[in-house]
């Protein structure tokens, strides 16, 4: 089964994506994208998901049954390079979407049990880091982290300059009942600017059972079932990628690949 998830024309919903536990044989993540035209109204069911929209460019009013949150949204394209504005919507509730401009959306899903409410992110709620060094720099907009309220979901957006890597040096989190890793799946859905770059991801093991390269393009989905899951951008291209993250522990606790954890150290720039 191949990894990598290739955009589709808009269907009549306006959806180009859609990866589910069932397509992406795991057990936690779901993830779909949309592009809508300004005025269309999609109508979303959480059912027994968690569901977080992220507003990934454009404009749009959000209704669930018990919030309405119009008028959000400020940025036009990702790479404005500032917080979106995101709405986490909580298990067996329904959701209105109105495009009120041409509407990027992404549709996060993981399972959920508790009683949270809905509630708007807005970009002052995304904690914003610059990450890593030299060749290997990233800026991460946190829009779900582990320490803000949910039940499954873990959602972050990182940028990645051209000719620059990322998710990297090389790591996983595929590990149950450990305690340095927590068993996470996760998706990539690419964005590059200009829209014709791609970038080059490899998922894979210590042991090589799984060893997969990737030339990832505008709007693709990488699926990241266990083991490592570098990207590496091409000159040229500077790289967007939302991810989504979820499995039995809500944490992000993972282990770097020994060979190539020295990047972290002072050794590296190298003189």
């Amino acid at each position: 089964m191949s990894l990598l998830s290739k955009a589709q024309r808009p269907d009549a919903q306006g959806r180009i994506q859609q990866v589910t536990p069932e397509s992406a044989s795991w057990r936690y993540v779901g993830f779909e994208a949309y592009q809508l035209k300004q005025g269309q109204t999609i109508q979303l069911e959480s059912g027994d998901k968690e569901l977080c929209l992220v507003l990934i460019a454009g404009l749009a009013s959000v209704k669930t049954r018990h919030a309405e949150f119009p008028d959000i949204g400020k940025r036009m394209s990702p790479f404005e390079r500032t917080p979106p504005y995101s709405v986490y919507v909580p298990h067996h509730d329904k959701v209105e979407v109105r495009a009120d401009s041409d509407l990027e959306l992404a549709v996060c899903s993981a399972p959920g049990s508790g009683n949270l409410p809905a509630r708007l992110i807005t970009p002052a709620d995304v904690g914003v880091e610059k990450r890593g060094k030299g060749r290997n720099k990233r800026l991460v907009h946190n829009i779900l982290p582990d320490d803000r309220p949910a039940d499954s979901l873990l959602v972050v957006e990182v940028y990645t300059d051209e000719g620059d890597t990322s998710s990297y040096p090389s790591h996983k989190h595929d590990q149950e009942n450990s305690e340095t890793e927590t068993y996470l799946e996760e998706t990539y859905y690419h964005r590059f600017d200009p829209e014709q770059g791609f970038a080059l991801q490899r998922v894979y093991t210590d042991d090589r059972s799984l060893d997969e390269c990737m030339a990832v393009y505008n709007h693709d989905v990488v699926t990241v079932p266990r083991g490592y899951h570098p990207v590496a951008t091409i000159a040229g291209y500077d790289n967007y990628y939302l991810n989504v993250m979820a499995g039995p522990v809500r944490l992000w606790k993972f282990s770097w690949e020994k060979d190539h954890s020295w990047v972290n150290s002072e050794a590296y720039p190298r003189k």
